[in-house]
């Protein structure tokens, strides 16, 4: 039976993001005033869009599902479309990927190596990076 979105919330998790790593709390930096820049004048549709194009080439090695639904493989329109506009729960088997129309990184849920290094591969090419969190 395959966990539930509540079960692999709860699981370990690797970041999909624009940075190669997590910053450090103490970094002398300007994560968030960097962090402002990409949320406004069309750079988060960009990052959306790289996001979007990870789902699709790992939807053409993995069956995918969105939330609970039944329904496997839906168009990548209908995935398009959702992404844009909400939050979105895309289950591959006993993983999931977390999509937020509102923020620059997705979160992987409970990836098995294969995965996983399938998702390197993908975000590689799309200019992200896979990295676990320090929580």
């Amino acid at each position: 039976m395959m966990k539930t979105i509540e079960e692999l919330s709860q699981l370990p998790c690797w970041i999909i993001d624009i940075l190669p790593s997590q910053v450090s709390k103490d970094s002398p930096g300007q994560y968030f005033a960097v962090e402002k820049y990409f949320l406004q004048g069309g750079r988060l549709e960009e990052i959306k869009q790289k996001h979007l194009n990870l789902i699709l080439k790992l939807n053409c090695y993995k069956d995918i599902s969105i939330d609970d639904e039944p329904v496997s493989n839906p168009s990548p329109e209908y995935i398009a479309g959702e992404m844009k506009k909400r939050y979105l729960f895309i289950r591959i088997g006993d993983s999931m990927i977390l999509s937020e129309p509102d923020d620059t990184h997705m979160t992987l849920f409970n990836p098995d190596p294969e995965l996983l290094e399938l998702v390197r591969q993908i975000a590689s090419g799309e200019g992200l990076f896979v990295w676990e969190p320090a929580f």
